[in-house]
């Protein structure tokens, strides 16, 4: 999965403070292209036209959340693209919760905007091996 390089990802946030910081961290030192969703509807409707590489998405957003707005991935034709929840509901119960509906990993929040990049460019490459 991982032998493509990491260049375009659909981020799903509904807080517009976390959308900019996250967007800025990702693009400014990470050099992706980031395509912000303020909500699962949202990427759900943009998810074929961005076509992205990964997805990271936000666990609690109001009406469709993360895990509803996944399970709606799935059912797309090309929604096999890996998916990395954000969140700070992080114990080890809910982590196990979110791999088992599919997320390939879990980003904490707060998470450290001068580490963002380098984290999801570490998970990309581990989902080869």
């Amino acid at each position: 999965m991982s032998a493509s390089p990491l260049r375009r990802i659909l981020f799903v946030e509904d807080d517009p403070d976390i959308q900019v910081v996250a967007t800025m961290a990702l693009e400014s030192l990470g050099g992706f292209s980031v395509f912000s969703c303020a909500s699962g509807a949202e990427a759900l409707s943009r998810f074929g036209e961005i076509s992205p590489d990964l997805v990271l998405l936000d666990v609690m957003m109001p009406g469709m959340d993360g895990p509803a707005t996944l399970a709606a991935l799935r059912q797309l034709p090309s929604g096999g693209v890996p998916v990395v929840f954000m969140t700070a509901r992080v114990q080890a119960h809910e982590i196990a919760s979110y791999r088992e509906m599919g997320a390939v990993d879990v980003i904490a929040k707060p998470f450290d905007p001068m580490t963002l990049a380098e984290t999801v460019r570490t998970i990309w490459s581990s989902l080869g091996s």
